[in-house]
């Protein structure tokens, strides 16, 4: 079972896509080739990746890596749903390209996660019934667009947007067609918001396909929770890491993942400041934890 897991890391460990200062001086043949050097086959989708799936698939193919996926931003919520398609098209085509078979979707209607201002815990937006159901019917109508191509969609929870705790979460899933949306589980996403991501998993084990495994540091999250500071604060601060460096036991995680006979990948997102935290290095850390608690 355990043959049809692999293992990818994001790219946003050594470029963060939102705050581009963080890294920028990392180019991404660096960044792909210590992702290989690091023991990873698979990456995500940063902004320095080419767009022309041809020169990707050149750079990737010789370092023995493929695309595992690529983040797309929905507006769901807030914007007619022909716009959020049409860019939806586009990405997915992309990916399927690259041979990627699922599509990380996060509606970012109202969502704060990129304002450096807004205190990530009190401005949480909360959805309104009618927005609920936009978002659903909206999913779904993607679901559609992604089997056109014979990919699935998988929704991405995310601190600072409306679909963040185990309660929304739950709503979420109850109020989609199983077969048309799929779930991201994120154990760093999940732990930072006080949530139970065995719970999670367990209960919603059968919608998940697709993974991505980050650690948190403990003192940090509380910092900024008691802060007041914004989620991109957060990330400059240092509350993500990799797996085995932070306040998760990823051990009983993992359990339960070999036990629902999961297939497809798991990948390492850690943003982090790497100035502070050495991509490379951290990278090799992570792999190597993985090894050790999972056998991959």
């Amino acid at each position: 079972m355990t043959q049809q897991i692999q293992l990818a890391i994001a790219p946003i460990a050594w470029t963060n896509d939102d705050m581009p200062e963080l890294g920028s001086e990392n180019t991404f043949e660096q960044c792909i080739s210590e992702m290989a050097l690091a023991g990873f086959t698979g990456t995500e989708i940063g902004n320095k990746y080419p767009k022309d799936p041809e020169v990707l698939e050149q750079y990737l193919n010789i370092r023995g890596l493929k695309v595992a996926s690529a983040w797309f931003s929905a507006f769901l919520t807030t914007k007619p749903f022909e716009e959020t398609a049409e860019a939806f098209k586009a990405h997915r085509d992309f990916l399927h390209a690259m041979g990627a078979k699922v599509i990380v979707v996060a509606e970012q209607g109202h969502s704060i996660q990129g304002i450096m201002t807004a205190p990530v815990f009190d401005d949480k937006p909360v959805f309104t019934d009618e927005e609920w159901k936009k978002l659903a019917e909206g999913l779904e109508k993607l679901g559609d667009l992604a089997h056109e191509k014979d990919m699935e969609i998988v929704y991405h929870h995310h601190m600072g947007t409306g679909v963040q705790t185990t309660e929304e979460i739950d709503r979420l899933m109850e109020m989609t067609d199983p077969d048309k949306v799929k779930l991201l589980f994120d154990t760093g996403h999940l732990v930072f918001s006080g949530e139970n991501p065995i719970a999670v998993y367990n209960r919603h084990q059968d919608r998940i396909k697709h993974i991505h495994f980050k650690d948190i540091r403990q003192e940090t999250a509380e910092e900024v929770e008691k802060e007041k500071d914004s989620f991109l604060n957060g990330v400059k601060k240092g509350v993500f890491t990799v797996p085995g460096d932070g306040m998760i036991d990823f051990t009983p995680i993992w359990t339960a993942i070999h036990a629902s006979d999961y297939e497809g990948w798991i990948v390492v997102e850690a943003e982090q400041d790497p100035a502070k935290a050495n991509p490379f290095e951290y990278a090799v850390k992570a792999r190597s934890y993985i090894r050790e608690v999972t056998g991959l």
